[in-house]
């Protein structure tokens, strides 16, 4: 299992108002390229976003699933990826003096991820875990007061 934490120097609401934007998804989560609303309002279980991914000239579309939420402590999603498989992706928020850790949980759950799950696959999700919670504490760290609102606007499409 693939596990990564980071301190975010912000409080908790921040970075659950970053988690909860559906706008932002594409701004923290390595990888992806573009997204958008599928269906439902985004973090309620059942809602979805779908996203794109770009590797050099080859191009993926996925989507991503809210399994469980527990505003502003947990959100646990289900990325499906196509023939690659579905995975896991659950993320802890904690309060930590005035800063907030971010645990990050991720692992396969079918197609060929979770057939052949092993520590090489877990050392990889590591180095994108790391990649995508500096991102992640990147955006929340930068972001200005008008973003704390924005995750309660959802009248955007």
């Amino acid at each position: 299992m693939a596990v990564h934490h980071q301190l975010i120097c912000k409080p908790p609401a921040a970075v659950w108002s970053v988690l909860s934007d559906r706008d932002r998804y594409s701004d923290w989560v390595v990888g992806t390229d573009d997204s958008r609303p599928a269906y439902g309002d985004w973090p309620e279980v059942g809602a979805a976003l779908e996203y794109t991914v770009r590797v050099g000239p080859w191009t993926m579309h996925g989507r991503t699933i809210v399994r469980h939420c527990e505003p502003p402590r947990t959100l646990e999603l289900e990325a499906e990826s196509g023939r690659l498989g579905t995975a896991r992706i659950a993320i802890d928020i904690r309060p930590w003096g005035e800063d907030t850790l971010v645990v990050l949980d991720e692992h396969p759950l079918r197609g060929p991820g979770g057939t052949f799950h092993n520590a090489a696959l877990d050392a990889i999700l590591l180095v994108r875990h790391r990649r995508m919670l500096s991102r992640l504490a990147d955006v929340v760290e930068n972001s200005g007061e008008r973003d704390a609102g924005r995750s309660g606007d959802r009248s955007r499409t």
